[in-house]
């Protein structure tokens, strides 16, 4: 047994390294994966949709809100894997009754380095942690070169509808927006606030709007509603998981910031 710390500060006794992992997370069920742990990786959600084969090939315990307990219990788990926002802290009491439980807290590019590493260490795939993040921090930093003369532009990121939601301060979304030198209007409001959308222009008079396409799946008409209370701004869908999933997704995310910004600069 091994006592490590997991991104919350918490000591948990484990057995190094895990053989029967349930991860409760998508982005970080798909990071197992391409940390090689497809075999040790025994229970996921139903929305841990990257590699898609693995909802026909693991167990199905539930969502990221709602899980099944008895099914977790019943594949004998020993580390189980969550994440502060995607989970609910109260699952805890009755995770650590079936396994370790390992709560991941990512707000930054920085957190989610820290957490291959952790993994990696954890879970026995040094290598494959230490490369991930060598193609992640290469990426990095060629996209900060590629953004470096890009201009800033206010940004209103929208997830969810009637009631109307955003990004707000204190997210990995809102990390995301200044690394694209978005400047999010509502970065004066705490996590995901609800917002009334005939105040937008009194609230910051955003450049942008993007709508993600996840949690909600946003249509014409969601971005044609808006459109009626903002000054000319431009209307983006984006690919809401390359701006919130962590881990071994970035290597997709920055090749995608590249893309929007031409979008973008294609309407000024």
């Amino acid at each position: 047994m091994k006592i490590i710390n997991d991104q919350l500060g918490r000591k948990i006794s484990i057995k190094i390294p895990p053989k029967r992992i349930v991860s409760l997370v998508p982005s970080q069920t798909e990071l197992l994966y391409d940390l090689a742990l497809e075999n040790e990786l025994v229970g996921i959600t139903k929305f841990c949709v990257h590699p898609y084969h693995l909802k026909s090939t693991k167990k199905i315990v539930g969502g990221t809100k709602k899980v099944d307990f008895n099914k977790i219990k019943s594949l004998q788990p020993d580390f189980i894997l969550c994440n502060k926002e995607e989970n609910s802290y109260a699952f805890l009491p009755e995770l650590e009754k079936i396994a370790p439980t390992y709560f991941s807290d990512i707000n930054s590019i920085e957190d989610s380095i820290q957490l291959i590493a952790d993994l990696g260490i954890i879970l026995n795939r040094r290598t494959e942690s230490i490369n991930l993040i060598e193609k992640i921090n290469f990426k990095l930093t060629n996209f900060k070169h590629f953004i470096k003369e890009k201009p800033t532009r206010k940004v209103a990121y929208f997830i969810w509808a009637n009631p109307w939601m955003v990004a707000g301060n204190n997210t990995y979304i809102n990390e995301i927006l200044k690394l694209n030198k978005f400047e999010n209007i509502y970065q004066n409001m705490n996590r995901y606030p609800k917002v009334e959308i005939n105040k937008i222009r009194l609230e910051g008079d955003p450049d942008v709007i993007i709508l993600s396409s996840e949690p909600f799946s946003f249509k014409d008409e969601h971005a044609m509603e808006i459109a009626t209370y903002s000054n000319r701004s431009v209307t983006v869908f984006a690919d809401g998981e390359l701006f919130s999933w962590f881990g071994s997704r970035l290597l997709l995310s920055f090749d995608y910031f590249k893309e929007l910004h031409k979008r973008i600069e294609s309407h000024f």
